[in-house]
Formats: structure tokens, C-alpha cells, sequence
């Protein structure tokens, strides 16, 4: 692939089989797409970030505004019960977390001021979910059940490698098997995290590098997906470590963010992308609207081209 001015060129090698890409739904140019959750009966959830909405669609890509907060959104995931968990800033520029119901209400569930940019979240149980804070190097957990809130990981892998550097350090979390997955963006590292057996975490270190990654999901084979975001691409790890870039900007891939597998019997080859259209770093032909797109990556005989 073509590597944007200005960055280092650690895709310029990596060979390319691209997948039949759809588009699902378009926003506006300027509006930052940051999160998605996809439901068991296909419905998409979707964070927009500058503006604090979560939008709702199915299928048919018509998007309606399931949910609104007074600040910023960043991290979604889906609880059991249906609901939505957002990270997020509130009006005053503090971290916090909010539940939505399934009919949009959003409830203020923590308010963390030791916290200070909270991203990607997933869940390490039914009612413990994990938290990326991505400028202060460090991952927290969140009960459910009592709405508490607490420090799990603060670990050198995870940070900056200055504070005054603006990209986001730990950013995806995912688990698969018995450990925690964290992409550095900042350090261009994903880590792997082992998860003890009393859930707490153990000694991190760099599974695969250089990458440039926000979010990331793992296919039923143990497959990573992630997004480069200002690679304007979306790349495929295996588990023996070799990398291949599955869709590029021409398959509407410009500042992708966020990625997540459907939930659905029959759905669980589509991967739904987000983007931002290239807010971040803007393509040369200008910035592009956000968007929803699904890639069928169980489809043989993508378009295999060499470095």
C-alpha cells in the first residue's frame, strides 16, 4: 500500500488480498465515527465522538440517533442485558462512563477524575469490563454490580513515550483465550497481556511490531483485525504473526477507527468498519465522509496483490 506523507512506511512491504467491501452508511465529512457494537440481531451501534451520539442502524444502513450526551463519546460495548456501556467525557472534560438502555436513556454510571482519556473497552466477565486510558498508560476495570471502579494496570508498554506526544497510547482491548490484547497506537506495539487465573493481570509484552493500530476484533480461528486509523486501512494478523492488509481508502477505509465482527447466526464472516473519513490526516484528495462499511472476509479469492 501507498503510505501517507509524513509516516513511517511499515505497510510498505506487507502483501494485500482485498475483501469484497459494502457500504452500509454515510456521514457527513467532519463527523468522527469512533466505536461500534453489533447486536445478536444485526442492529449497529455507532459512537460519534466530537458530538457525544450514539446512532443506531440495521441492515438497510439508515441510522437514527439512539442516544446523546453533554460531552464526548469514545468506547462502546454491549452488556448481556442488552444495554451499552460508553466511556466518554462529560460536559466539563472529565472522564465518566454511562449505561444505555436498549431504548436509549443514558444513565451516568462513574465519574473518574484520576482517569484522563478512557477509550476502548471490553468485558473480562458478565460484570467486569476493562477500560483503556490511553494518556495515562493504564487499564481499569468496572463493576457493574456496584458501580465501582478501580485501577488494574499501569505498565510502561502501555503509555506514551512522552506526554507530549497527541496519539493515544493503549487504545483497543480485546481478550481472546487467556490473554488481554492492548494496542499501543502511539508506540506502534500491540501487547499481550496473560490473565491469571484470579483475573488479575500478568507481566505485559510485545506481541507484534511495528503496527499502527486503534481498534482490533479476533475471528473465530484467532485471527486479529484491527484498524491502522491513519493508514486509512484495515490489516489482518494471524496467530503466527504474519500480517496482511485486507481493505485500503478505496474501499472507504480512510480514518478507520473501529471494527467489530457481527453477532448474528449466519453473520459472523462480516466485519463492520468505522471511520472518520480521514479527520485525523487527511488524504490527499481532501477530507472524506465517515463511514459504516462491512467487509465479507469468509468470501475465497480475495484480489491478492504483492507488496
Amino acid at each position: 500500500m501507498s503510505t501517507p506523507a509524513g509516516l513511517p512506511p511499515i505497510f510498505a512491504a506487507v502483501s494485500v488480498a482485498i475483501a469484497p467491501s459494502h457500504r452500509v452508511a454515510e456521514f457527513p465529512p467532519g463527523t468522527f465515527l469512533e466505536s461500534i457494537a453489533v447486536s445478536t440481531d444485526g442492529t449497529l451501534f455507532v459512537s460519534s465522538h466530537l458530538d457525544g451520539k450514539v446512532f443506531r442502524m440495521g441492515a438497510n444502513g439508515v441510522s437514527v440517533v439512539h442516544a446523546a450526551i453533554a460531552g464526548k463519546a469514545t468506547g462502546l460495548a454491549l452488556t448481556p442485558a442488552g444495554d451499552l456501556l460508553l466511556t466518554a467525557w462529560d460536559a466539563d472534560g472529565l472522564p465518566v462512563v454511562f449505561s444505555i438502555s436498549p431504548q436509549g436513556a443514558a444513565t451516568l454510571l462513574a465519574t473518574m477524575p484520576e482517569a484522563i482519556f478512557l477509550n476502548g473497552l471490553t468485558p473480562l466477565s458478565p460484570s467486569t469490563y476493562l477500560m483503556a486510558d490511553s494518556y495515562r498508560g493504564a487499564i481499569w476495570h468496572l463493576n457493574l454490580a456496584d458501580r465501582s471502579v478501580g485501577l488494574r494496570l499501569e505498565h510502561p508498554l502501555l503509555a506514551r513515550r512522552s506526554e507530549d506526544r497527541e496519539f493515544p497510547a493503549v487504545n483497543g482491548l480485546k481478550i481472546h483465550g487467556q490473554m488481554l490484547y492492548a494496542s499501543n497506537t502511539e508506540r506502534m506495539q500491540l501487547i499481550q497481556i496473560p490473565i491469571q487465573p484470579n483475573g488479575q493481570p500478568g507481566e505485559p509484552e510485545i506481541f507484534f511490531e511495528p503496527v499502527n493500530l486503534d481498534d482490533f476484533a479476533f475471528d473465530r480461528e484467532g485471527n486479529l483485525y484491527g484498524t491502522t486509523h491513519i493508514y486509512n486501512s484495515v490489516v489482518k494478523i494471524t496467530p503466527d504473526r504474519r500480517i496482511t492488509i485486507i481493505a485500503e481508502a478505496e474501499q472507504g477505509m480512510a480514518g478507520s477507527t473501529a471494527l467489530a465482527f457481527g453477532a448474528g447466526a449466519g453473520d459472523h464472516t462480516s466485519l463492520y468498519v468505522v471511520t472518520n473519513g480521514g479527520l485525523s490526516f487527511p488524504l490527499p484528495s481532501g477530507l472524506e465522509s465517515a463511514r459504516v462499511v462491512r467487509l465479507d472476509i469468509g468470501i475465497a479469492g480475495h484480489q491478492l496483490l504483492s507488496p
